[in-house]
């Protein structure tokens, strides 16, 4: 069982990247999926989640705009589609979803997640 981040990188402001998240070993889609970020010294903060249908989304106000989440459901991957990055977005990248809640609502709360992959690192220069 097995959550895959990748995708990340270094990048001028402006620039883009897609974050991928890959599962492995369980029925990724019927669950819903998050994507959180954190830098040293700071709790883990929302950025945006899908349901297990790929329907509904939700976005941090930071980003709302800027990013946009989907899925894949026949290649069991989320993507993290970056567009506009701010140095504010340099962050190790997670994905998470919530296999408590089968066919379930998305949440805005870390500590909803139960199975989290390791994180991919954004740097964003100005």
């Amino acid at each position: 069982v097995q959550l895959q981040a990748s995708g990340g990188g270094s990048v001028q402001a402006g620039g883009s990247l897609r974050l991928s998240c890959a599962a492995s070993g369980f029925t990724f889609s019927i669950y819903p999926v998050g994507w959180f970020r954190q830098t040293p010294g700071k709790e883990r903060e929302f950025v945006a989640a899908v349901s297990w249908s790929g329907q509904y989304t939700y976005y941090a106000d930071s980003v709302r705009g800027r990013f946009t989440i989907s899925r894949d459901g026949a290649e069991k991957k989320v993507y993290l589609q970056m567009n506009g990055l701010r140095p504010e977005d340099s962050a190790l990248y997670f994905c998470a979803t919530r296999t408590s809640v089968r066919y379930g609502e998305f949440s805005l709360k870390s500590s909803d997640y139960t199975f989290w992959g390791q994180g991919t690192l954004v740097t964003v220069s100005s």
